[in-house]
């Protein structure tokens, strides 16, 4: 590898490096040295950023250095229009100077050789800036931290770096510094120019299972595309459970993933979301994400990090599909874990029969007698304290979610109907099972955690106690006097019934008052009543569910949210045949864009 004079590659760099490539930097070479996988890349020192601006001319022959300093000199940073002014003037300049040919032709042969590692002529980089100076806090730094993505050749990268040096010169950072005391000529940055994942297949990993609390057990999420789609919960991943040591796969769950993240086709720049089904193939929707020898690779480097750091870890890891290997792209201390490696109920639950598991909706413990209804006519079958099981739940199954003890459901995630529902019910719910009305029969003895997403087979006593022991604890608490606090504490309500029992709650008031259940419960597309002349009949009812939530809280504040109606939940109303079929209703037509196509809602 050639000697460079302002390159540093990440296998050079350690964690004391700070001063020479800055935080960023420092933390990917420590990684690299570590042996763990971190997509391959570069920094640009501090030393290119002092060269270009101590060697750079501006018009009257000064160096860059002495015409920025020239122009802060005369910069009153109370006087923020003029701060904001002479900072932008600063930054246009820097990027407008030709970078150095020195500077310029390395970052050319380094860019060359990391794109040649896999066997192109450019590759995809993310450049970031990352600060240098080890004396001085982070804040000197605050607003300015820059990143690029998709950058493509060696003109863009180097167009970047200078952008990166620029954005040292944000008013926010120098009006900080200016005010602290710090002297702007000795305030350097580094730029870190760092290969894109293109993943075939990513997602997150907890080095300690996160439901359980268990030490030796890592938990897998796994998902076809970019790790956007699994980090943003767009997607339902497949999930692994794997025993730390022997490297055994406890549980696999393979999830309907039914979208994903992929670098735009067209522009090569920015992502998008598309279907798998016409992305990959319909067979890939439900296929495996991970082949078993990549769940143990994954979970092996988990575990190799989690003992670097001393602390178990939620990372950020990928398959690239240009040289299908695995990388991680990020890794911070998992802070939710408590220290004991195994709790009671985690030793409890082990002892139990798992029957399905799903995302937990809405937290506690439900116990009782399985009843699998499909449609509304069939709610008169939900008798008190049965466990509701149904495809998806509609405002018409209300009433029988109010008698159910818990709720479970094959369709849906944390924002779907029966969530919201039941958490404003106080009802435990679990859902996007994929097969509760397949495993589930009428008539079967099971208990829900809500909390955890879990059903277990039979009516599960420790857990049924120690959820009355909890309800018990929490009465007390809430007998007392009123709790006050520095800050409003508000809740969400959907359903005008519930209003009397969440205004006792003793809450400030409503912080979110949903116009698009309000509808659902009326039963009918806004639409269709608009359609059939009975607008003024959609509005009184809306007027009468606003005022029922408003009477019970006032004189306390009620936000309400105009529409915003989801195509999946509204194309099951009357009326509602013409709602369009998105890959992913939660981004789609709904809110603003919806309000500005159909003016008459």
């Amino acid at each position: 590898m050639a000697e460079y004079k302002f390159i540093k590659w990440f296998e050079d760099l350690r964690k004391t490096d700070v001063p020479l490539v800055g935080g960023k930097g420092a933390n990917l070479g420590e990684m690299t040295s570590a042996g763990i996988p971190v997509p391959p890349g570069f920094c640009v020192t501090a030393e290119a950023y002092k060269y270009f601006v101590e060697n750079v001319k501006v018009e009257d022959g000064r160096s860059l250095q002495e015409w920025i300093m020239e122009v802060i000199a005369g910069t009153n940073v109370d006087d923020s229009k003029q701060l904001q002014e002479n900072t932008a003037k600063i930054r246009e300049k820097i990027i407008s100077m030709e970078m150095p040919g020195e500077i310029g032709k390395e970052i050319e042969e380094a860019y060359k050789t990391l794109s040649e590692r896999f066997n192109k002529d450019a590759v995809f980089v993310a450049v970031r800036s990352s600060a240098t100076a080890e004396d001085l806090p982070e804040a000197s730094f605050a607003g300015q931290q820059e990143t690029y993505l998709d950058v493509y050749g060696v003109d863009d990268v180097i167009e970047k770096v200078k952008k990166c040096w620029a954005s040292l010169w944000t008013a926010r950072a120098t009006f900080y510094r200016a005010k602290q005391g710090f002297d702007h000529s000795k305030v350097y940055l580094s730029a870190v120019v760092q290969k894109m994942v293109n993943s075939e297949t990513s997602g997150v990993m907890f080095t300690a299972n996160p439901v359980t609390n268990d030490r030796n057990e890592i938990m897998i999420n796994a998902a076809w595309g970019l790790g956007e789609a699994v980090v943003s919960g767009s997607v339902s991943p497949d999930e692994y459970i794997v025993e730390k040591g022997t490297w055994k796969i406890k549980e696999k769950y393979i999830a309907k993933k039914e979208v994903m993240v992929v670098r735009n086709p067209e522009t090569g720049k920015g992502t998008v979301y598309v279907k798998v089904a016409d992305f990959l193939g319909p067979e890939w929707v439900e296929k495996q994400a991970l082949t078993e020898e990549q769940i143990v690779e994954v979970a092996r480097v988990g575990a190799k990090i989690e003992e670097h750091y001393g602390w178990p870890q939620d990372i950020e890891w990928a398959y690239d599909k240009d040289d299908g290997k695995l990388y991680i792209v990020q890794s911070r201390p998992i802070t939710t874990l408590k220290e004991e490696v195994k709790t009671e109920e985690a030793e409890m639950t082990e002892e139990m029969k798992v029957l399905l598991k799903g995302l937990g909706a809405s937290p506690g413990i439900g116990a009782g007698k399985v009843v699998i209804i499909f449609e509304a006519d069939e709610i008169d079958k939900v008798k008190e304290g049965d466990i509701l099981v149904t495809t998806m739940t509609n405002p018409d199954m209300v009433p029988a979610m109010k008698r159910a003890s818990a709720i479970v459901t094959d369709e849906g995630g944390r924002t779907c109907h029966a969530a919201i529902v039941s958490r404003e019910l106080g009802i435990p719910a679990v859902v996007g099972t994929k097969e509760a009305t397949k495993v589930l029969k009428d008539g079967m003895l099971v208990t829900v955690d809500g909390t955890k997403g879990v059903v277990f087979e039979g009516i599960v006593k420790k857990l049924v106690e120690k959820e009355k022991e909890e309800e018990a604890k929490a009465k007390v608490i809430g007998g007392g006097a009123p709790l006050l606090t520095a800050t409003e504490i508000k809740v969400n309500v959907s359903m005008p019934e519930i209003a009397e029992r969440a205004a006792a709650t003793g809450a400030d008031g409503v912080g979110l008052l949903r116009a698009e259940h309000m509808i659902l419960g009326i039963g009918q597309h806004p639409i269709k009543y608009i359609r059939d002349g009975k607008e003024e009949e959609l509005i009184e009812k809306l007027m009468e569910g606003i005022r029922t939530v408003a009477e019970a809280f006032y004189p306390r504040r009620v936000w309400y949210r105009t529409l915003d109606a989801p195509t999946d939940e509204f194309r099951n109303l009357p009326g509602g045949e013409e709602e369009p079929e998105e890959a992913n209703p939660m981004l789609g037509w709904r809110g603003i864009r919806r309000g500005l196509d159909q003016k008459e809602l």
